[in-house]
């Protein structure tokens, strides 16, 4: 049997979310005042860079982007089968008493926010980190939430999740795949 794979959020579904998702980032934080966007590589960087241009238009002013490689603070290095690939962290301003906003494109396990809070604290001491996702999936295995989602896809443990976006995929999708080697029993 072939995997099934559905799309759960199209295009339009991914910009509504981000437009809607833009408006909330502004409502909590009162505006774009030590506002600062931080988005996780790969995927997470294109969403923190569409909503930095949605936060720009709504406000009339330009916020900051920094670019954050989590890989040296994974917690699962040494039992990874591939060599990690290492991308670049660029984070062009002070993070002290600033209001962070995370970005990720999917929240599963909280390993990776875990990760990455780790690493935004050795840039400096932000007033506080929020975190911004375009789908939760749960499962989670440590006690972290997003302040701001995009869609809750509950899903179960032997599916995948993947978000295509047009800067590295070609395309604007959420899809769920099940393949019949990850199905309990072998089939889907």
């Amino acid at each position: 049997m072939t995997d099934k794979r559905r799309v759960v959020m199209d295009a339009a579904g991914i910009e509504r979310s981000l437009t809607r998702i833009a408006h909330e980032i502004l409502e909590k934080n009162r505006g774009v005042e030590d506002l600062v966007l931080v988005g996780i590589r790969t995927r997470g960087v294109f969403l923190a860079q569409r909503l930095k241009k949605k936060i720009s238009a709504i406000e009339g002013k330009e916020i900051p982007l920094g670019i954050l490689d989590i890989t040296l603070y994974r917690d699962d290095l040494a039992t990874r089968q591939e060599k990690p690939q290492l991308g670049k962290t660029d984070i062009p301003f002070s993070l002290q008493n600033k209001k962070v906003v995370l970005v990720d494109d999917v929240l599963f396990t909280g390993r990776t926010i875990r990760a990455a809070m780790d690493a935004l604290i050795d840039f400096g001491r932000p007033r506080m980190i929020q975190l911004a996702v375009l789908v939760d999936r749960g499962h989670r295995e440590l006690p972290i939430r997003a302040d701001f989602v995009g869609e809750n896809l509950p899903s179960a443990l032997w599916e995948d999740i993947s978000v295509h976006l047009m800067e590295k995929d070609g395309e604007d999708c959420v899809i769920i795949e099940v393949g019949k080697e990850k199905h309990p029993g072998g089939n889907p």
